[in-house]
């Protein structure tokens, strides 16, 4: 009988994947490369499958242990069209599913309780548990959606860097900087924008909150406007006597000085993080599993 569950977190950046015993004991954890899967399908199963293997390999387990064992695999897009059925059809697991990243990160953040998660990485998404009942929003990918992701910071970077190239908008020593970065050539930055993934346009997030914090024009309006889409996302999942928000994510934290009060009041402080979430909800499965062939 199978006695090991691994939840995966598939990121824009990485995958990471952690095994466990039945009784909830992290065992192994492994790390492989981004888990895109709008972008690169292909790749990001690679990834999701090392990741586990790597897990199973810190276990002390052989790496083929993943055709016995049973995991929750969470990743941005899992609920676009038909690519979360796609992506458990192929995956080498005894049994899988396949959830997006916004439910592992409300299962780690919340546990079983009510509330609303934001997560901010490479890509952006919501969800909310009330009475036990789920609802989440966003996790479009960035050229449609994920606002206020790292992705969209350094996307609508590059917008503004070519504005201000054209004189259409004022720059500032970030336009400048990232001009500079492409030697002054608008081509450059073209031909870099049709080609970047969704972690190539994050990496610039950084930069965007170092200049906003320092005052520079056009990368704090740049942080205004995503903090402004988060407002209105909590808003879509906000109610009277929610208890708390969790933000997630590598921007959570830079973008909590820019929430208004009203968003502030609610915040707490996760529980755990969203590959803590994925183990647990696949040892929920496991648990499933077992009932179900008793």
């Amino acid at each position: 009988m199978t006695e090991l569950a691994i939840g995966i977190d598939g990121g824009g950046t990485s995958c990471r994947a952690a095994v466990a015993d039945r009784n909830g004991k992290v065992i192994g954890r492994g790390k492989a490369g981004p888990a895109n899967i709008l972008s690169d399908l292909e790749n990001s199963l690679l990834n999701i499958v090392e990741s586990a293997r790597e897990a199973l390999r810190d276990a002390g387990l052989e790496a083929d242990a993943v055709s016995s064992a049973v995991s929750v695999v969470g990743v941005a897009g899992a609920n676009v069209t038909d690519y979360g059925r796609r992506i458990e059809r192929a995956l080498p697991f005894a049994a899988g599913r396949v959830v997006t990243d916004a439910l592992i990160s409300l299962q780690g953040a919340l546990g079983d309780a009510d509330g609303i998660v934001g997560a901010f990485g490479t890509g952006s998404v919501y969800n909310a548990r009330r009475d036990g009942r789920l609802k989440g929003i966003g996790g479009w990918g960035f050229v449609v959606g994920d606002q206020a992701s790292g992705a969209r910071l350094g996307r609508d970077l590059m917008e503004r860097a070519l504005l201000a190239y054209d004189g259409v908008r004022l720059g500032s020593p970030i336009t400048e900087a990232v001009m500079a970065e492409y030697g002054n050539d608008p081509e450059r930055i073209a031909e870099f924008a049709h080609s970047a993934r969704p972690n190539d346009f994050a990496r610039y997030a950084p930069m965007v909150f170092k200049h906003a914090g320092e005052g520079d024009a056009v990368a704090a309006g740049i942080v205004r406007d995503a903090t402004t889409a988060i407002g209105e996302s909590l808003d879509a999942l906000l109610w009277p006597e929610c208890p708390s928000i969790c933000l997630l994510g590598g921007l959570a934290q830079a973008y909590e000085p820019w929430l208004s009060d009203c968003y502030r009041a609610l915040l707490a402080k996760p529980k755990n993080d969203a590959l803590h979430g994925a183990v647990e909800l696949a040892i929920k499965l496991l648990n499933d599993q077992q009932r179900g062939a008793a």
